[in-house]
């Protein structure tokens, strides 16, 4: 039997410094049989209630009132409810720091915008919180932000939850009907919007979508403007729109009075990606955000004080959240808005080259593109800093595992972590105490009953199935916005297996103990009967030079389905006979038989939602001629078009 040997492992002195380990020990005095991760991790379902308490106490949740009661009606999924005494504000907890160490950087495409101190983010937040106060705005309140990813947008989020109104964000790149797609429903009474923003070198304005925005929404009662590439932007459209520095401007600096409400009072609406009808809008609470988050930072991604933490994120993604919730630890937030790519090609190694950044945080597809656009950055930066690279939006290709050791650090941590905004964090992720395996996420996340099972529902390891997560945990949805009866909040997660959380991934959990995703379980592909998760065949296409990026499909032809790949090819590329004999070599060879695509097309262009993704089942409903029902929700919509009616599809 051949070993497998990891790509990776923490020095026996990491290990000793870490987090986990400092909570291991805790644990181990406590529970004499929990001596490895295996165990902490085993005791952390098994005692779900106990662990989720320790986590409370060793990451120093910020309360006015704990809880005696950990969890009610822990046997309903959904239904549980954490902490039902505890009385805190997730604001207050991530501003429990006043001194003058950064807390936020701010970088875009022309490079450093400037920086806040914990003292200065403390006041600025004050002076918001009261101005929004002065507005009436009370618990419960929706404020939306249209925002770029700047340090006023963190301001915004954490002034109105300081009031325990609920926040809620896109992306300024979305447009008008996609942003009342998503604010429409949930009423705001105030918007946040910035004057323009920067992508691809270009100054994007904001100011007539938001016009049009606000003629719709009838509850809104201020829209606040931040001057990012304008001095002097013509607020004459509403009479409701003030500048930021107006706004403030009456206005100082003082403690704030944070609003003390229950663990599970709504602190964040996210939505989902809206591409099969209008987005689902997921209520987040504050005590199970903060308590997840908190986890996930101190525990799996080893984060300390001196961290200076990055992650490459819009605000309608939840790793902006994710990110955010770094302030609770204390560490140096660094911000980056605008393109990855253009118009330089590696200036988030700038970034974390200028910043002394500790953890790098992105997404596969962007470790993917500056593969084969041939940055070298450890050759050209000085990246001796990072400990960690996090990878999240889709599978991470054991490829890029390759290229980051050899590229960027051999002496790093990394951890490929997959979730989704349904659970505003993640289900595996990384260990700080455990060797990295090229292709596999490390671990599953502590607390969370992760399971693959098969088509009977029953739990494998070392195969492919359904990833299923089988008790509750703190940071599950409160529910949906406009599902008073919880049906939409049931169908989305429990309508397959009752009380157990179905999650949509196609999964295999490895005697390791790590996990493998192989994409969505819904756009898997079925061939002749044989279940073939997509990442497989993206692994094997994309080490193709000519080929940039690509998606796949399956196409219902003759009784069957059959494969249907679509690449996008360099610039001066052709898809001759050659290189598509070359790509069905490639899958056949490293996959198998039944993964060979049928077809293959080359398109300009790969439909994709906001966040990065690829949507294969948008693609799907095109080439079988059925509407896609919302794809103002996607980020280039028209390249839809590329695939209606195609010829090579008709044979």
């Amino acid at each position: 039997m051949n070993t497998i040997e990891p790509v990776w492992s923490p020095s026996p002195e990491r290990v000793e410094r870490s987090n986990m380990s400092r909570f291991l020990e805790r644990i181990s005095a406590e529970v004499p049989s929990v001596e490895s991760y295996e165990d902490l991790y085993a005791w952390s379902v098994a005692e779900a209630p106990r662990f989720w308490r320790e986590i409370w106490d060793f990451c120093g949740v910020v309360a006015s009132r704990s809880s005696d009661t950990t969890v009610v009606d822990f046997d309903r999924m959904p239904g549980a409810r954490w902490f039902p005494d505890a009385r805190l504000s997730f604001a207050e907890n991530l501003l429990r720091f006043r001194d003058d160490r950064n807390a936020l950087v701010a970088w875009n495409e022309e490079g450093r915008q400037g920086s806040w101190t914990y003292a200065e983010l403390y006041d600025e937040v004050s002076r918001l919180s009261r101005a929004l106060r002065s507005l009436g705005v009370q618990p419960g309140d929706r404020i939306a932000g249209f925002m770029p990813n700047l340090p006023q947008t963190v301001i915004a989020m954490l002034a109105a939850s300081s009031l325990g109104a609920v926040w809620s964000s896109c992306s300024p790149d979305f447009g008008t009907k996609g942003v009342l797609d998503r604010f429409g429903q949930i009423e705001p009474k105030v918007l946040f919007t910035a004057d323009a923003y920067l992508f691809g070198g270009k100054i994007h304005s904001c100011l007539e979508r938001v016009a049009e925005v606000a003629a719709h929404i009838d509850s809104l009662e201020r829209i606040v403007v931040v001057p990012y590439k304008h001095q002097s932007p013509d607020l004459s459209f509403s009479e409701l729109t003030e500048p930021w520095d107006g706004f403030l401007a009456p206005f100082e600096a003082g403690d704030i009075d944070f609003a003390q409400l229950p663990f599970d009072h709504p602190l964040y609406i996210m939505y989902s990606s809206g591409t099969t009808g209008l987005p689902k809008c997921m209520k987040h609470s504050a005590g199970g955000t903060l308590l997840q988050h908190l986890k996930e930072l101190v525990l799996h991604t080893d984060l300390q004080r001196d961290d200076r933490i990055f992650y490459f994120t819009t605000c309608g993604w939840m790793m902006w959240n994710w990110l955010v919730s770094s302030l609770a630890v204390g560490s140096t937030v660094l911000l980056y808005d605008g393109s990855p790519m253009k118009p330089k090609v590696d200036i988030l190694f700038d970034l974390a080259q200028q910043e002394g950044m500790t953890v790098f945080g992105t997404s596969a597809k962007y470790l993917a593109l500056v593969e084969k656009e041939g940055v070298r950055p450890k050759a050209t930066h000085d990246l001796s800093r990072i400990r960690a690279v996090l990878s999240t939006g889709s599978p991470l290709a054991p490829e890029s595992y390759d290229y980051v050791y050899e590229q960027i650090g051999d002496d790093l941590q990394l951890s490929s972590i997959s979730g989704g905004t349904d659970l505003i964090s993640c289900f595996a992720l990384g260990n700080p105490i455990r060797p990295v395996y090229r292709g596999e996420l490390q671990s599953r996340g502590l607390g969370m009953k992760v399971e693959v099972y098969n088509d009977d529902g029953e739990p494998i390891i070392g195969e492919k199935g359904e990833l299923v997560c089988t008790q509750p945990f703190p940071s599950m949805p409160i529910g949906f916005w406009n599902d008073p009866d919880g049906s939409k909040y049931h169908q989305a997660y429990f309508d397959v297996f009752p009380n157990i959380w179905r999650h949509g991934d196609w999964a295999e959990i490895t005697p390791r103990g790590g996990m493998i995703i192989y994409g969505r379980s819904d756009a898997t592909l079925n061939p002749g009967g044989v279940r073939i998760g997509t990442a497989e065949i993206y692994r094997q296409v994309e080490q193709i030079e000519e080929v940039v990026e690509s998606l796949v499909v399956g196409q219902q032809w003759q009784d069957d389905v059959r494969i249907v790949l679509f690449v996008r090819l360099r610039e001066g590329v052709e898809l001759t006979d050659e290189l598509m004999d070359r790509i069905r070599k490639q899958v056949r060879a490293n996959a198998s038989p039944h993964h060979v695509p049928k077809r293959i097309v080359a398109v300009a262009d790969i439909p994709r939602t906001r966040s990065g993704k690829i949507t294969e089942l948008a693609v799907r409903s095109i080439i079988h001629g059925r509407a896609v029902k919302n794809a103002e929700a996607l980020a280039n919509p028209e390249a839809l078009e590329l695939y209606r009616d195609l010829p090579e599809l008709q044979v």
